[in-house]
């Protein structure tokens, strides 16, 4: 989903490349958007969808305290835009670095995360949403719980509609975690530590087949270099911009 200023088309565009360069079988890339000026030909553009619960996710977008891009649980209503089989969703702020098929294939009847570092450090359940994927017509529940109470939902799950869905799919025991390996952040996992930062370039690892931006660094921060604050410097990252350029 694009809406809004955020993020411009080079953004959804590079993320189309990169699918199609690592993903090892036939797939359909669509974009939900209010504005499909400047992408690739390749990408199947769709509005917005439009919901009866559409106050709440403003509510979800300006409540106190933390604040999901709730408008995303449109993506797990079953039948949405023709779309059938194995959905992975993508956040417009990751890079694809490596083969996408051990994602899709890691567990198809379930719904699949990577577990939120945060709450994978402390032990705790939740998935982070930079990409996941799942049967919409095998977890229906998904929609329809939220639908069934969209402010209890929000205020239930922390404001975050990554948790809501992991969580959701873990009452129903349909919750599955991506290997660590597969999906890494890049401050999380490959930023050196303060103060090694200071003197080492990020490295990627072997394994990793989509990179996350969440929070800063942004990907075109990290390809030019971080200033600050010191604990995210880091030098010009010249094979990230091979990748997110592909």
């Amino acid at each position: 989903m694009k809406w809004g200023q955020k993020y411009p088309a080079s953004y959804v565009n590079n993320l189309y490349r990169g699918v199609t360069r690592w993903m090892d079988r036939d797939f359909r890339f669509l974009c939900f958007t209010d504005d499909t000026t400047g992408l690739d030909a390749g990408i199947e553009t769709r509005p917005m969808p439009v919901e009866p619960f559409a106050d709440a996710f403003e509510y979800g977008r300006t409540r106190k305290g933390r604040k999901g891009a709730w408008r995303k649980i449109s993506l797990l209503k079953p039948g949405l835009a023709g779309m059938t089989g194995q959905l992975v969703i993508f956040d417009i702020d990751v890079v694809i670095t490596g083969p996408l098929g051990p994602i899709v294939d890691h567990a198809p009847d379930k719904v699949a995360f990577r577990r939120e570092w945060r709450y994978a450090r402390l032990g705790l359940q939740g998935g982070h949403g930079s990409v996941y994927t799942f049967k919409p017509e095998l977890h229906p529940y998904l929609y329809d719980e939220f639908a069934a109470d969209p402010v209890g939902s929000i205020d239930r799950h922390k404001g975050s509609e990554q948790y809501y869905t992991s969580m959701t799919a873990l009452r129903h025991g349909s919750l599955s975690y991506l290997p660590d390996e597969l999906v890494c952040s890049y401050k999380r996992d490959l930023l050196p530590a303060f103060p090694l930062n200071l003197i080492r370039q990020p490295e990627l690892t072997k394994a990793c087949s989509v990179l996350c931006f969440h929070g800063q660094p942004g990907i075109d921060e990290a390809i030019n270099g971080v200033s600050h604050p010191l604990r995210y410097r880091a030098k010009p990252c010249d094979w990230l911009r091979d990748y997110w350029a592909a």
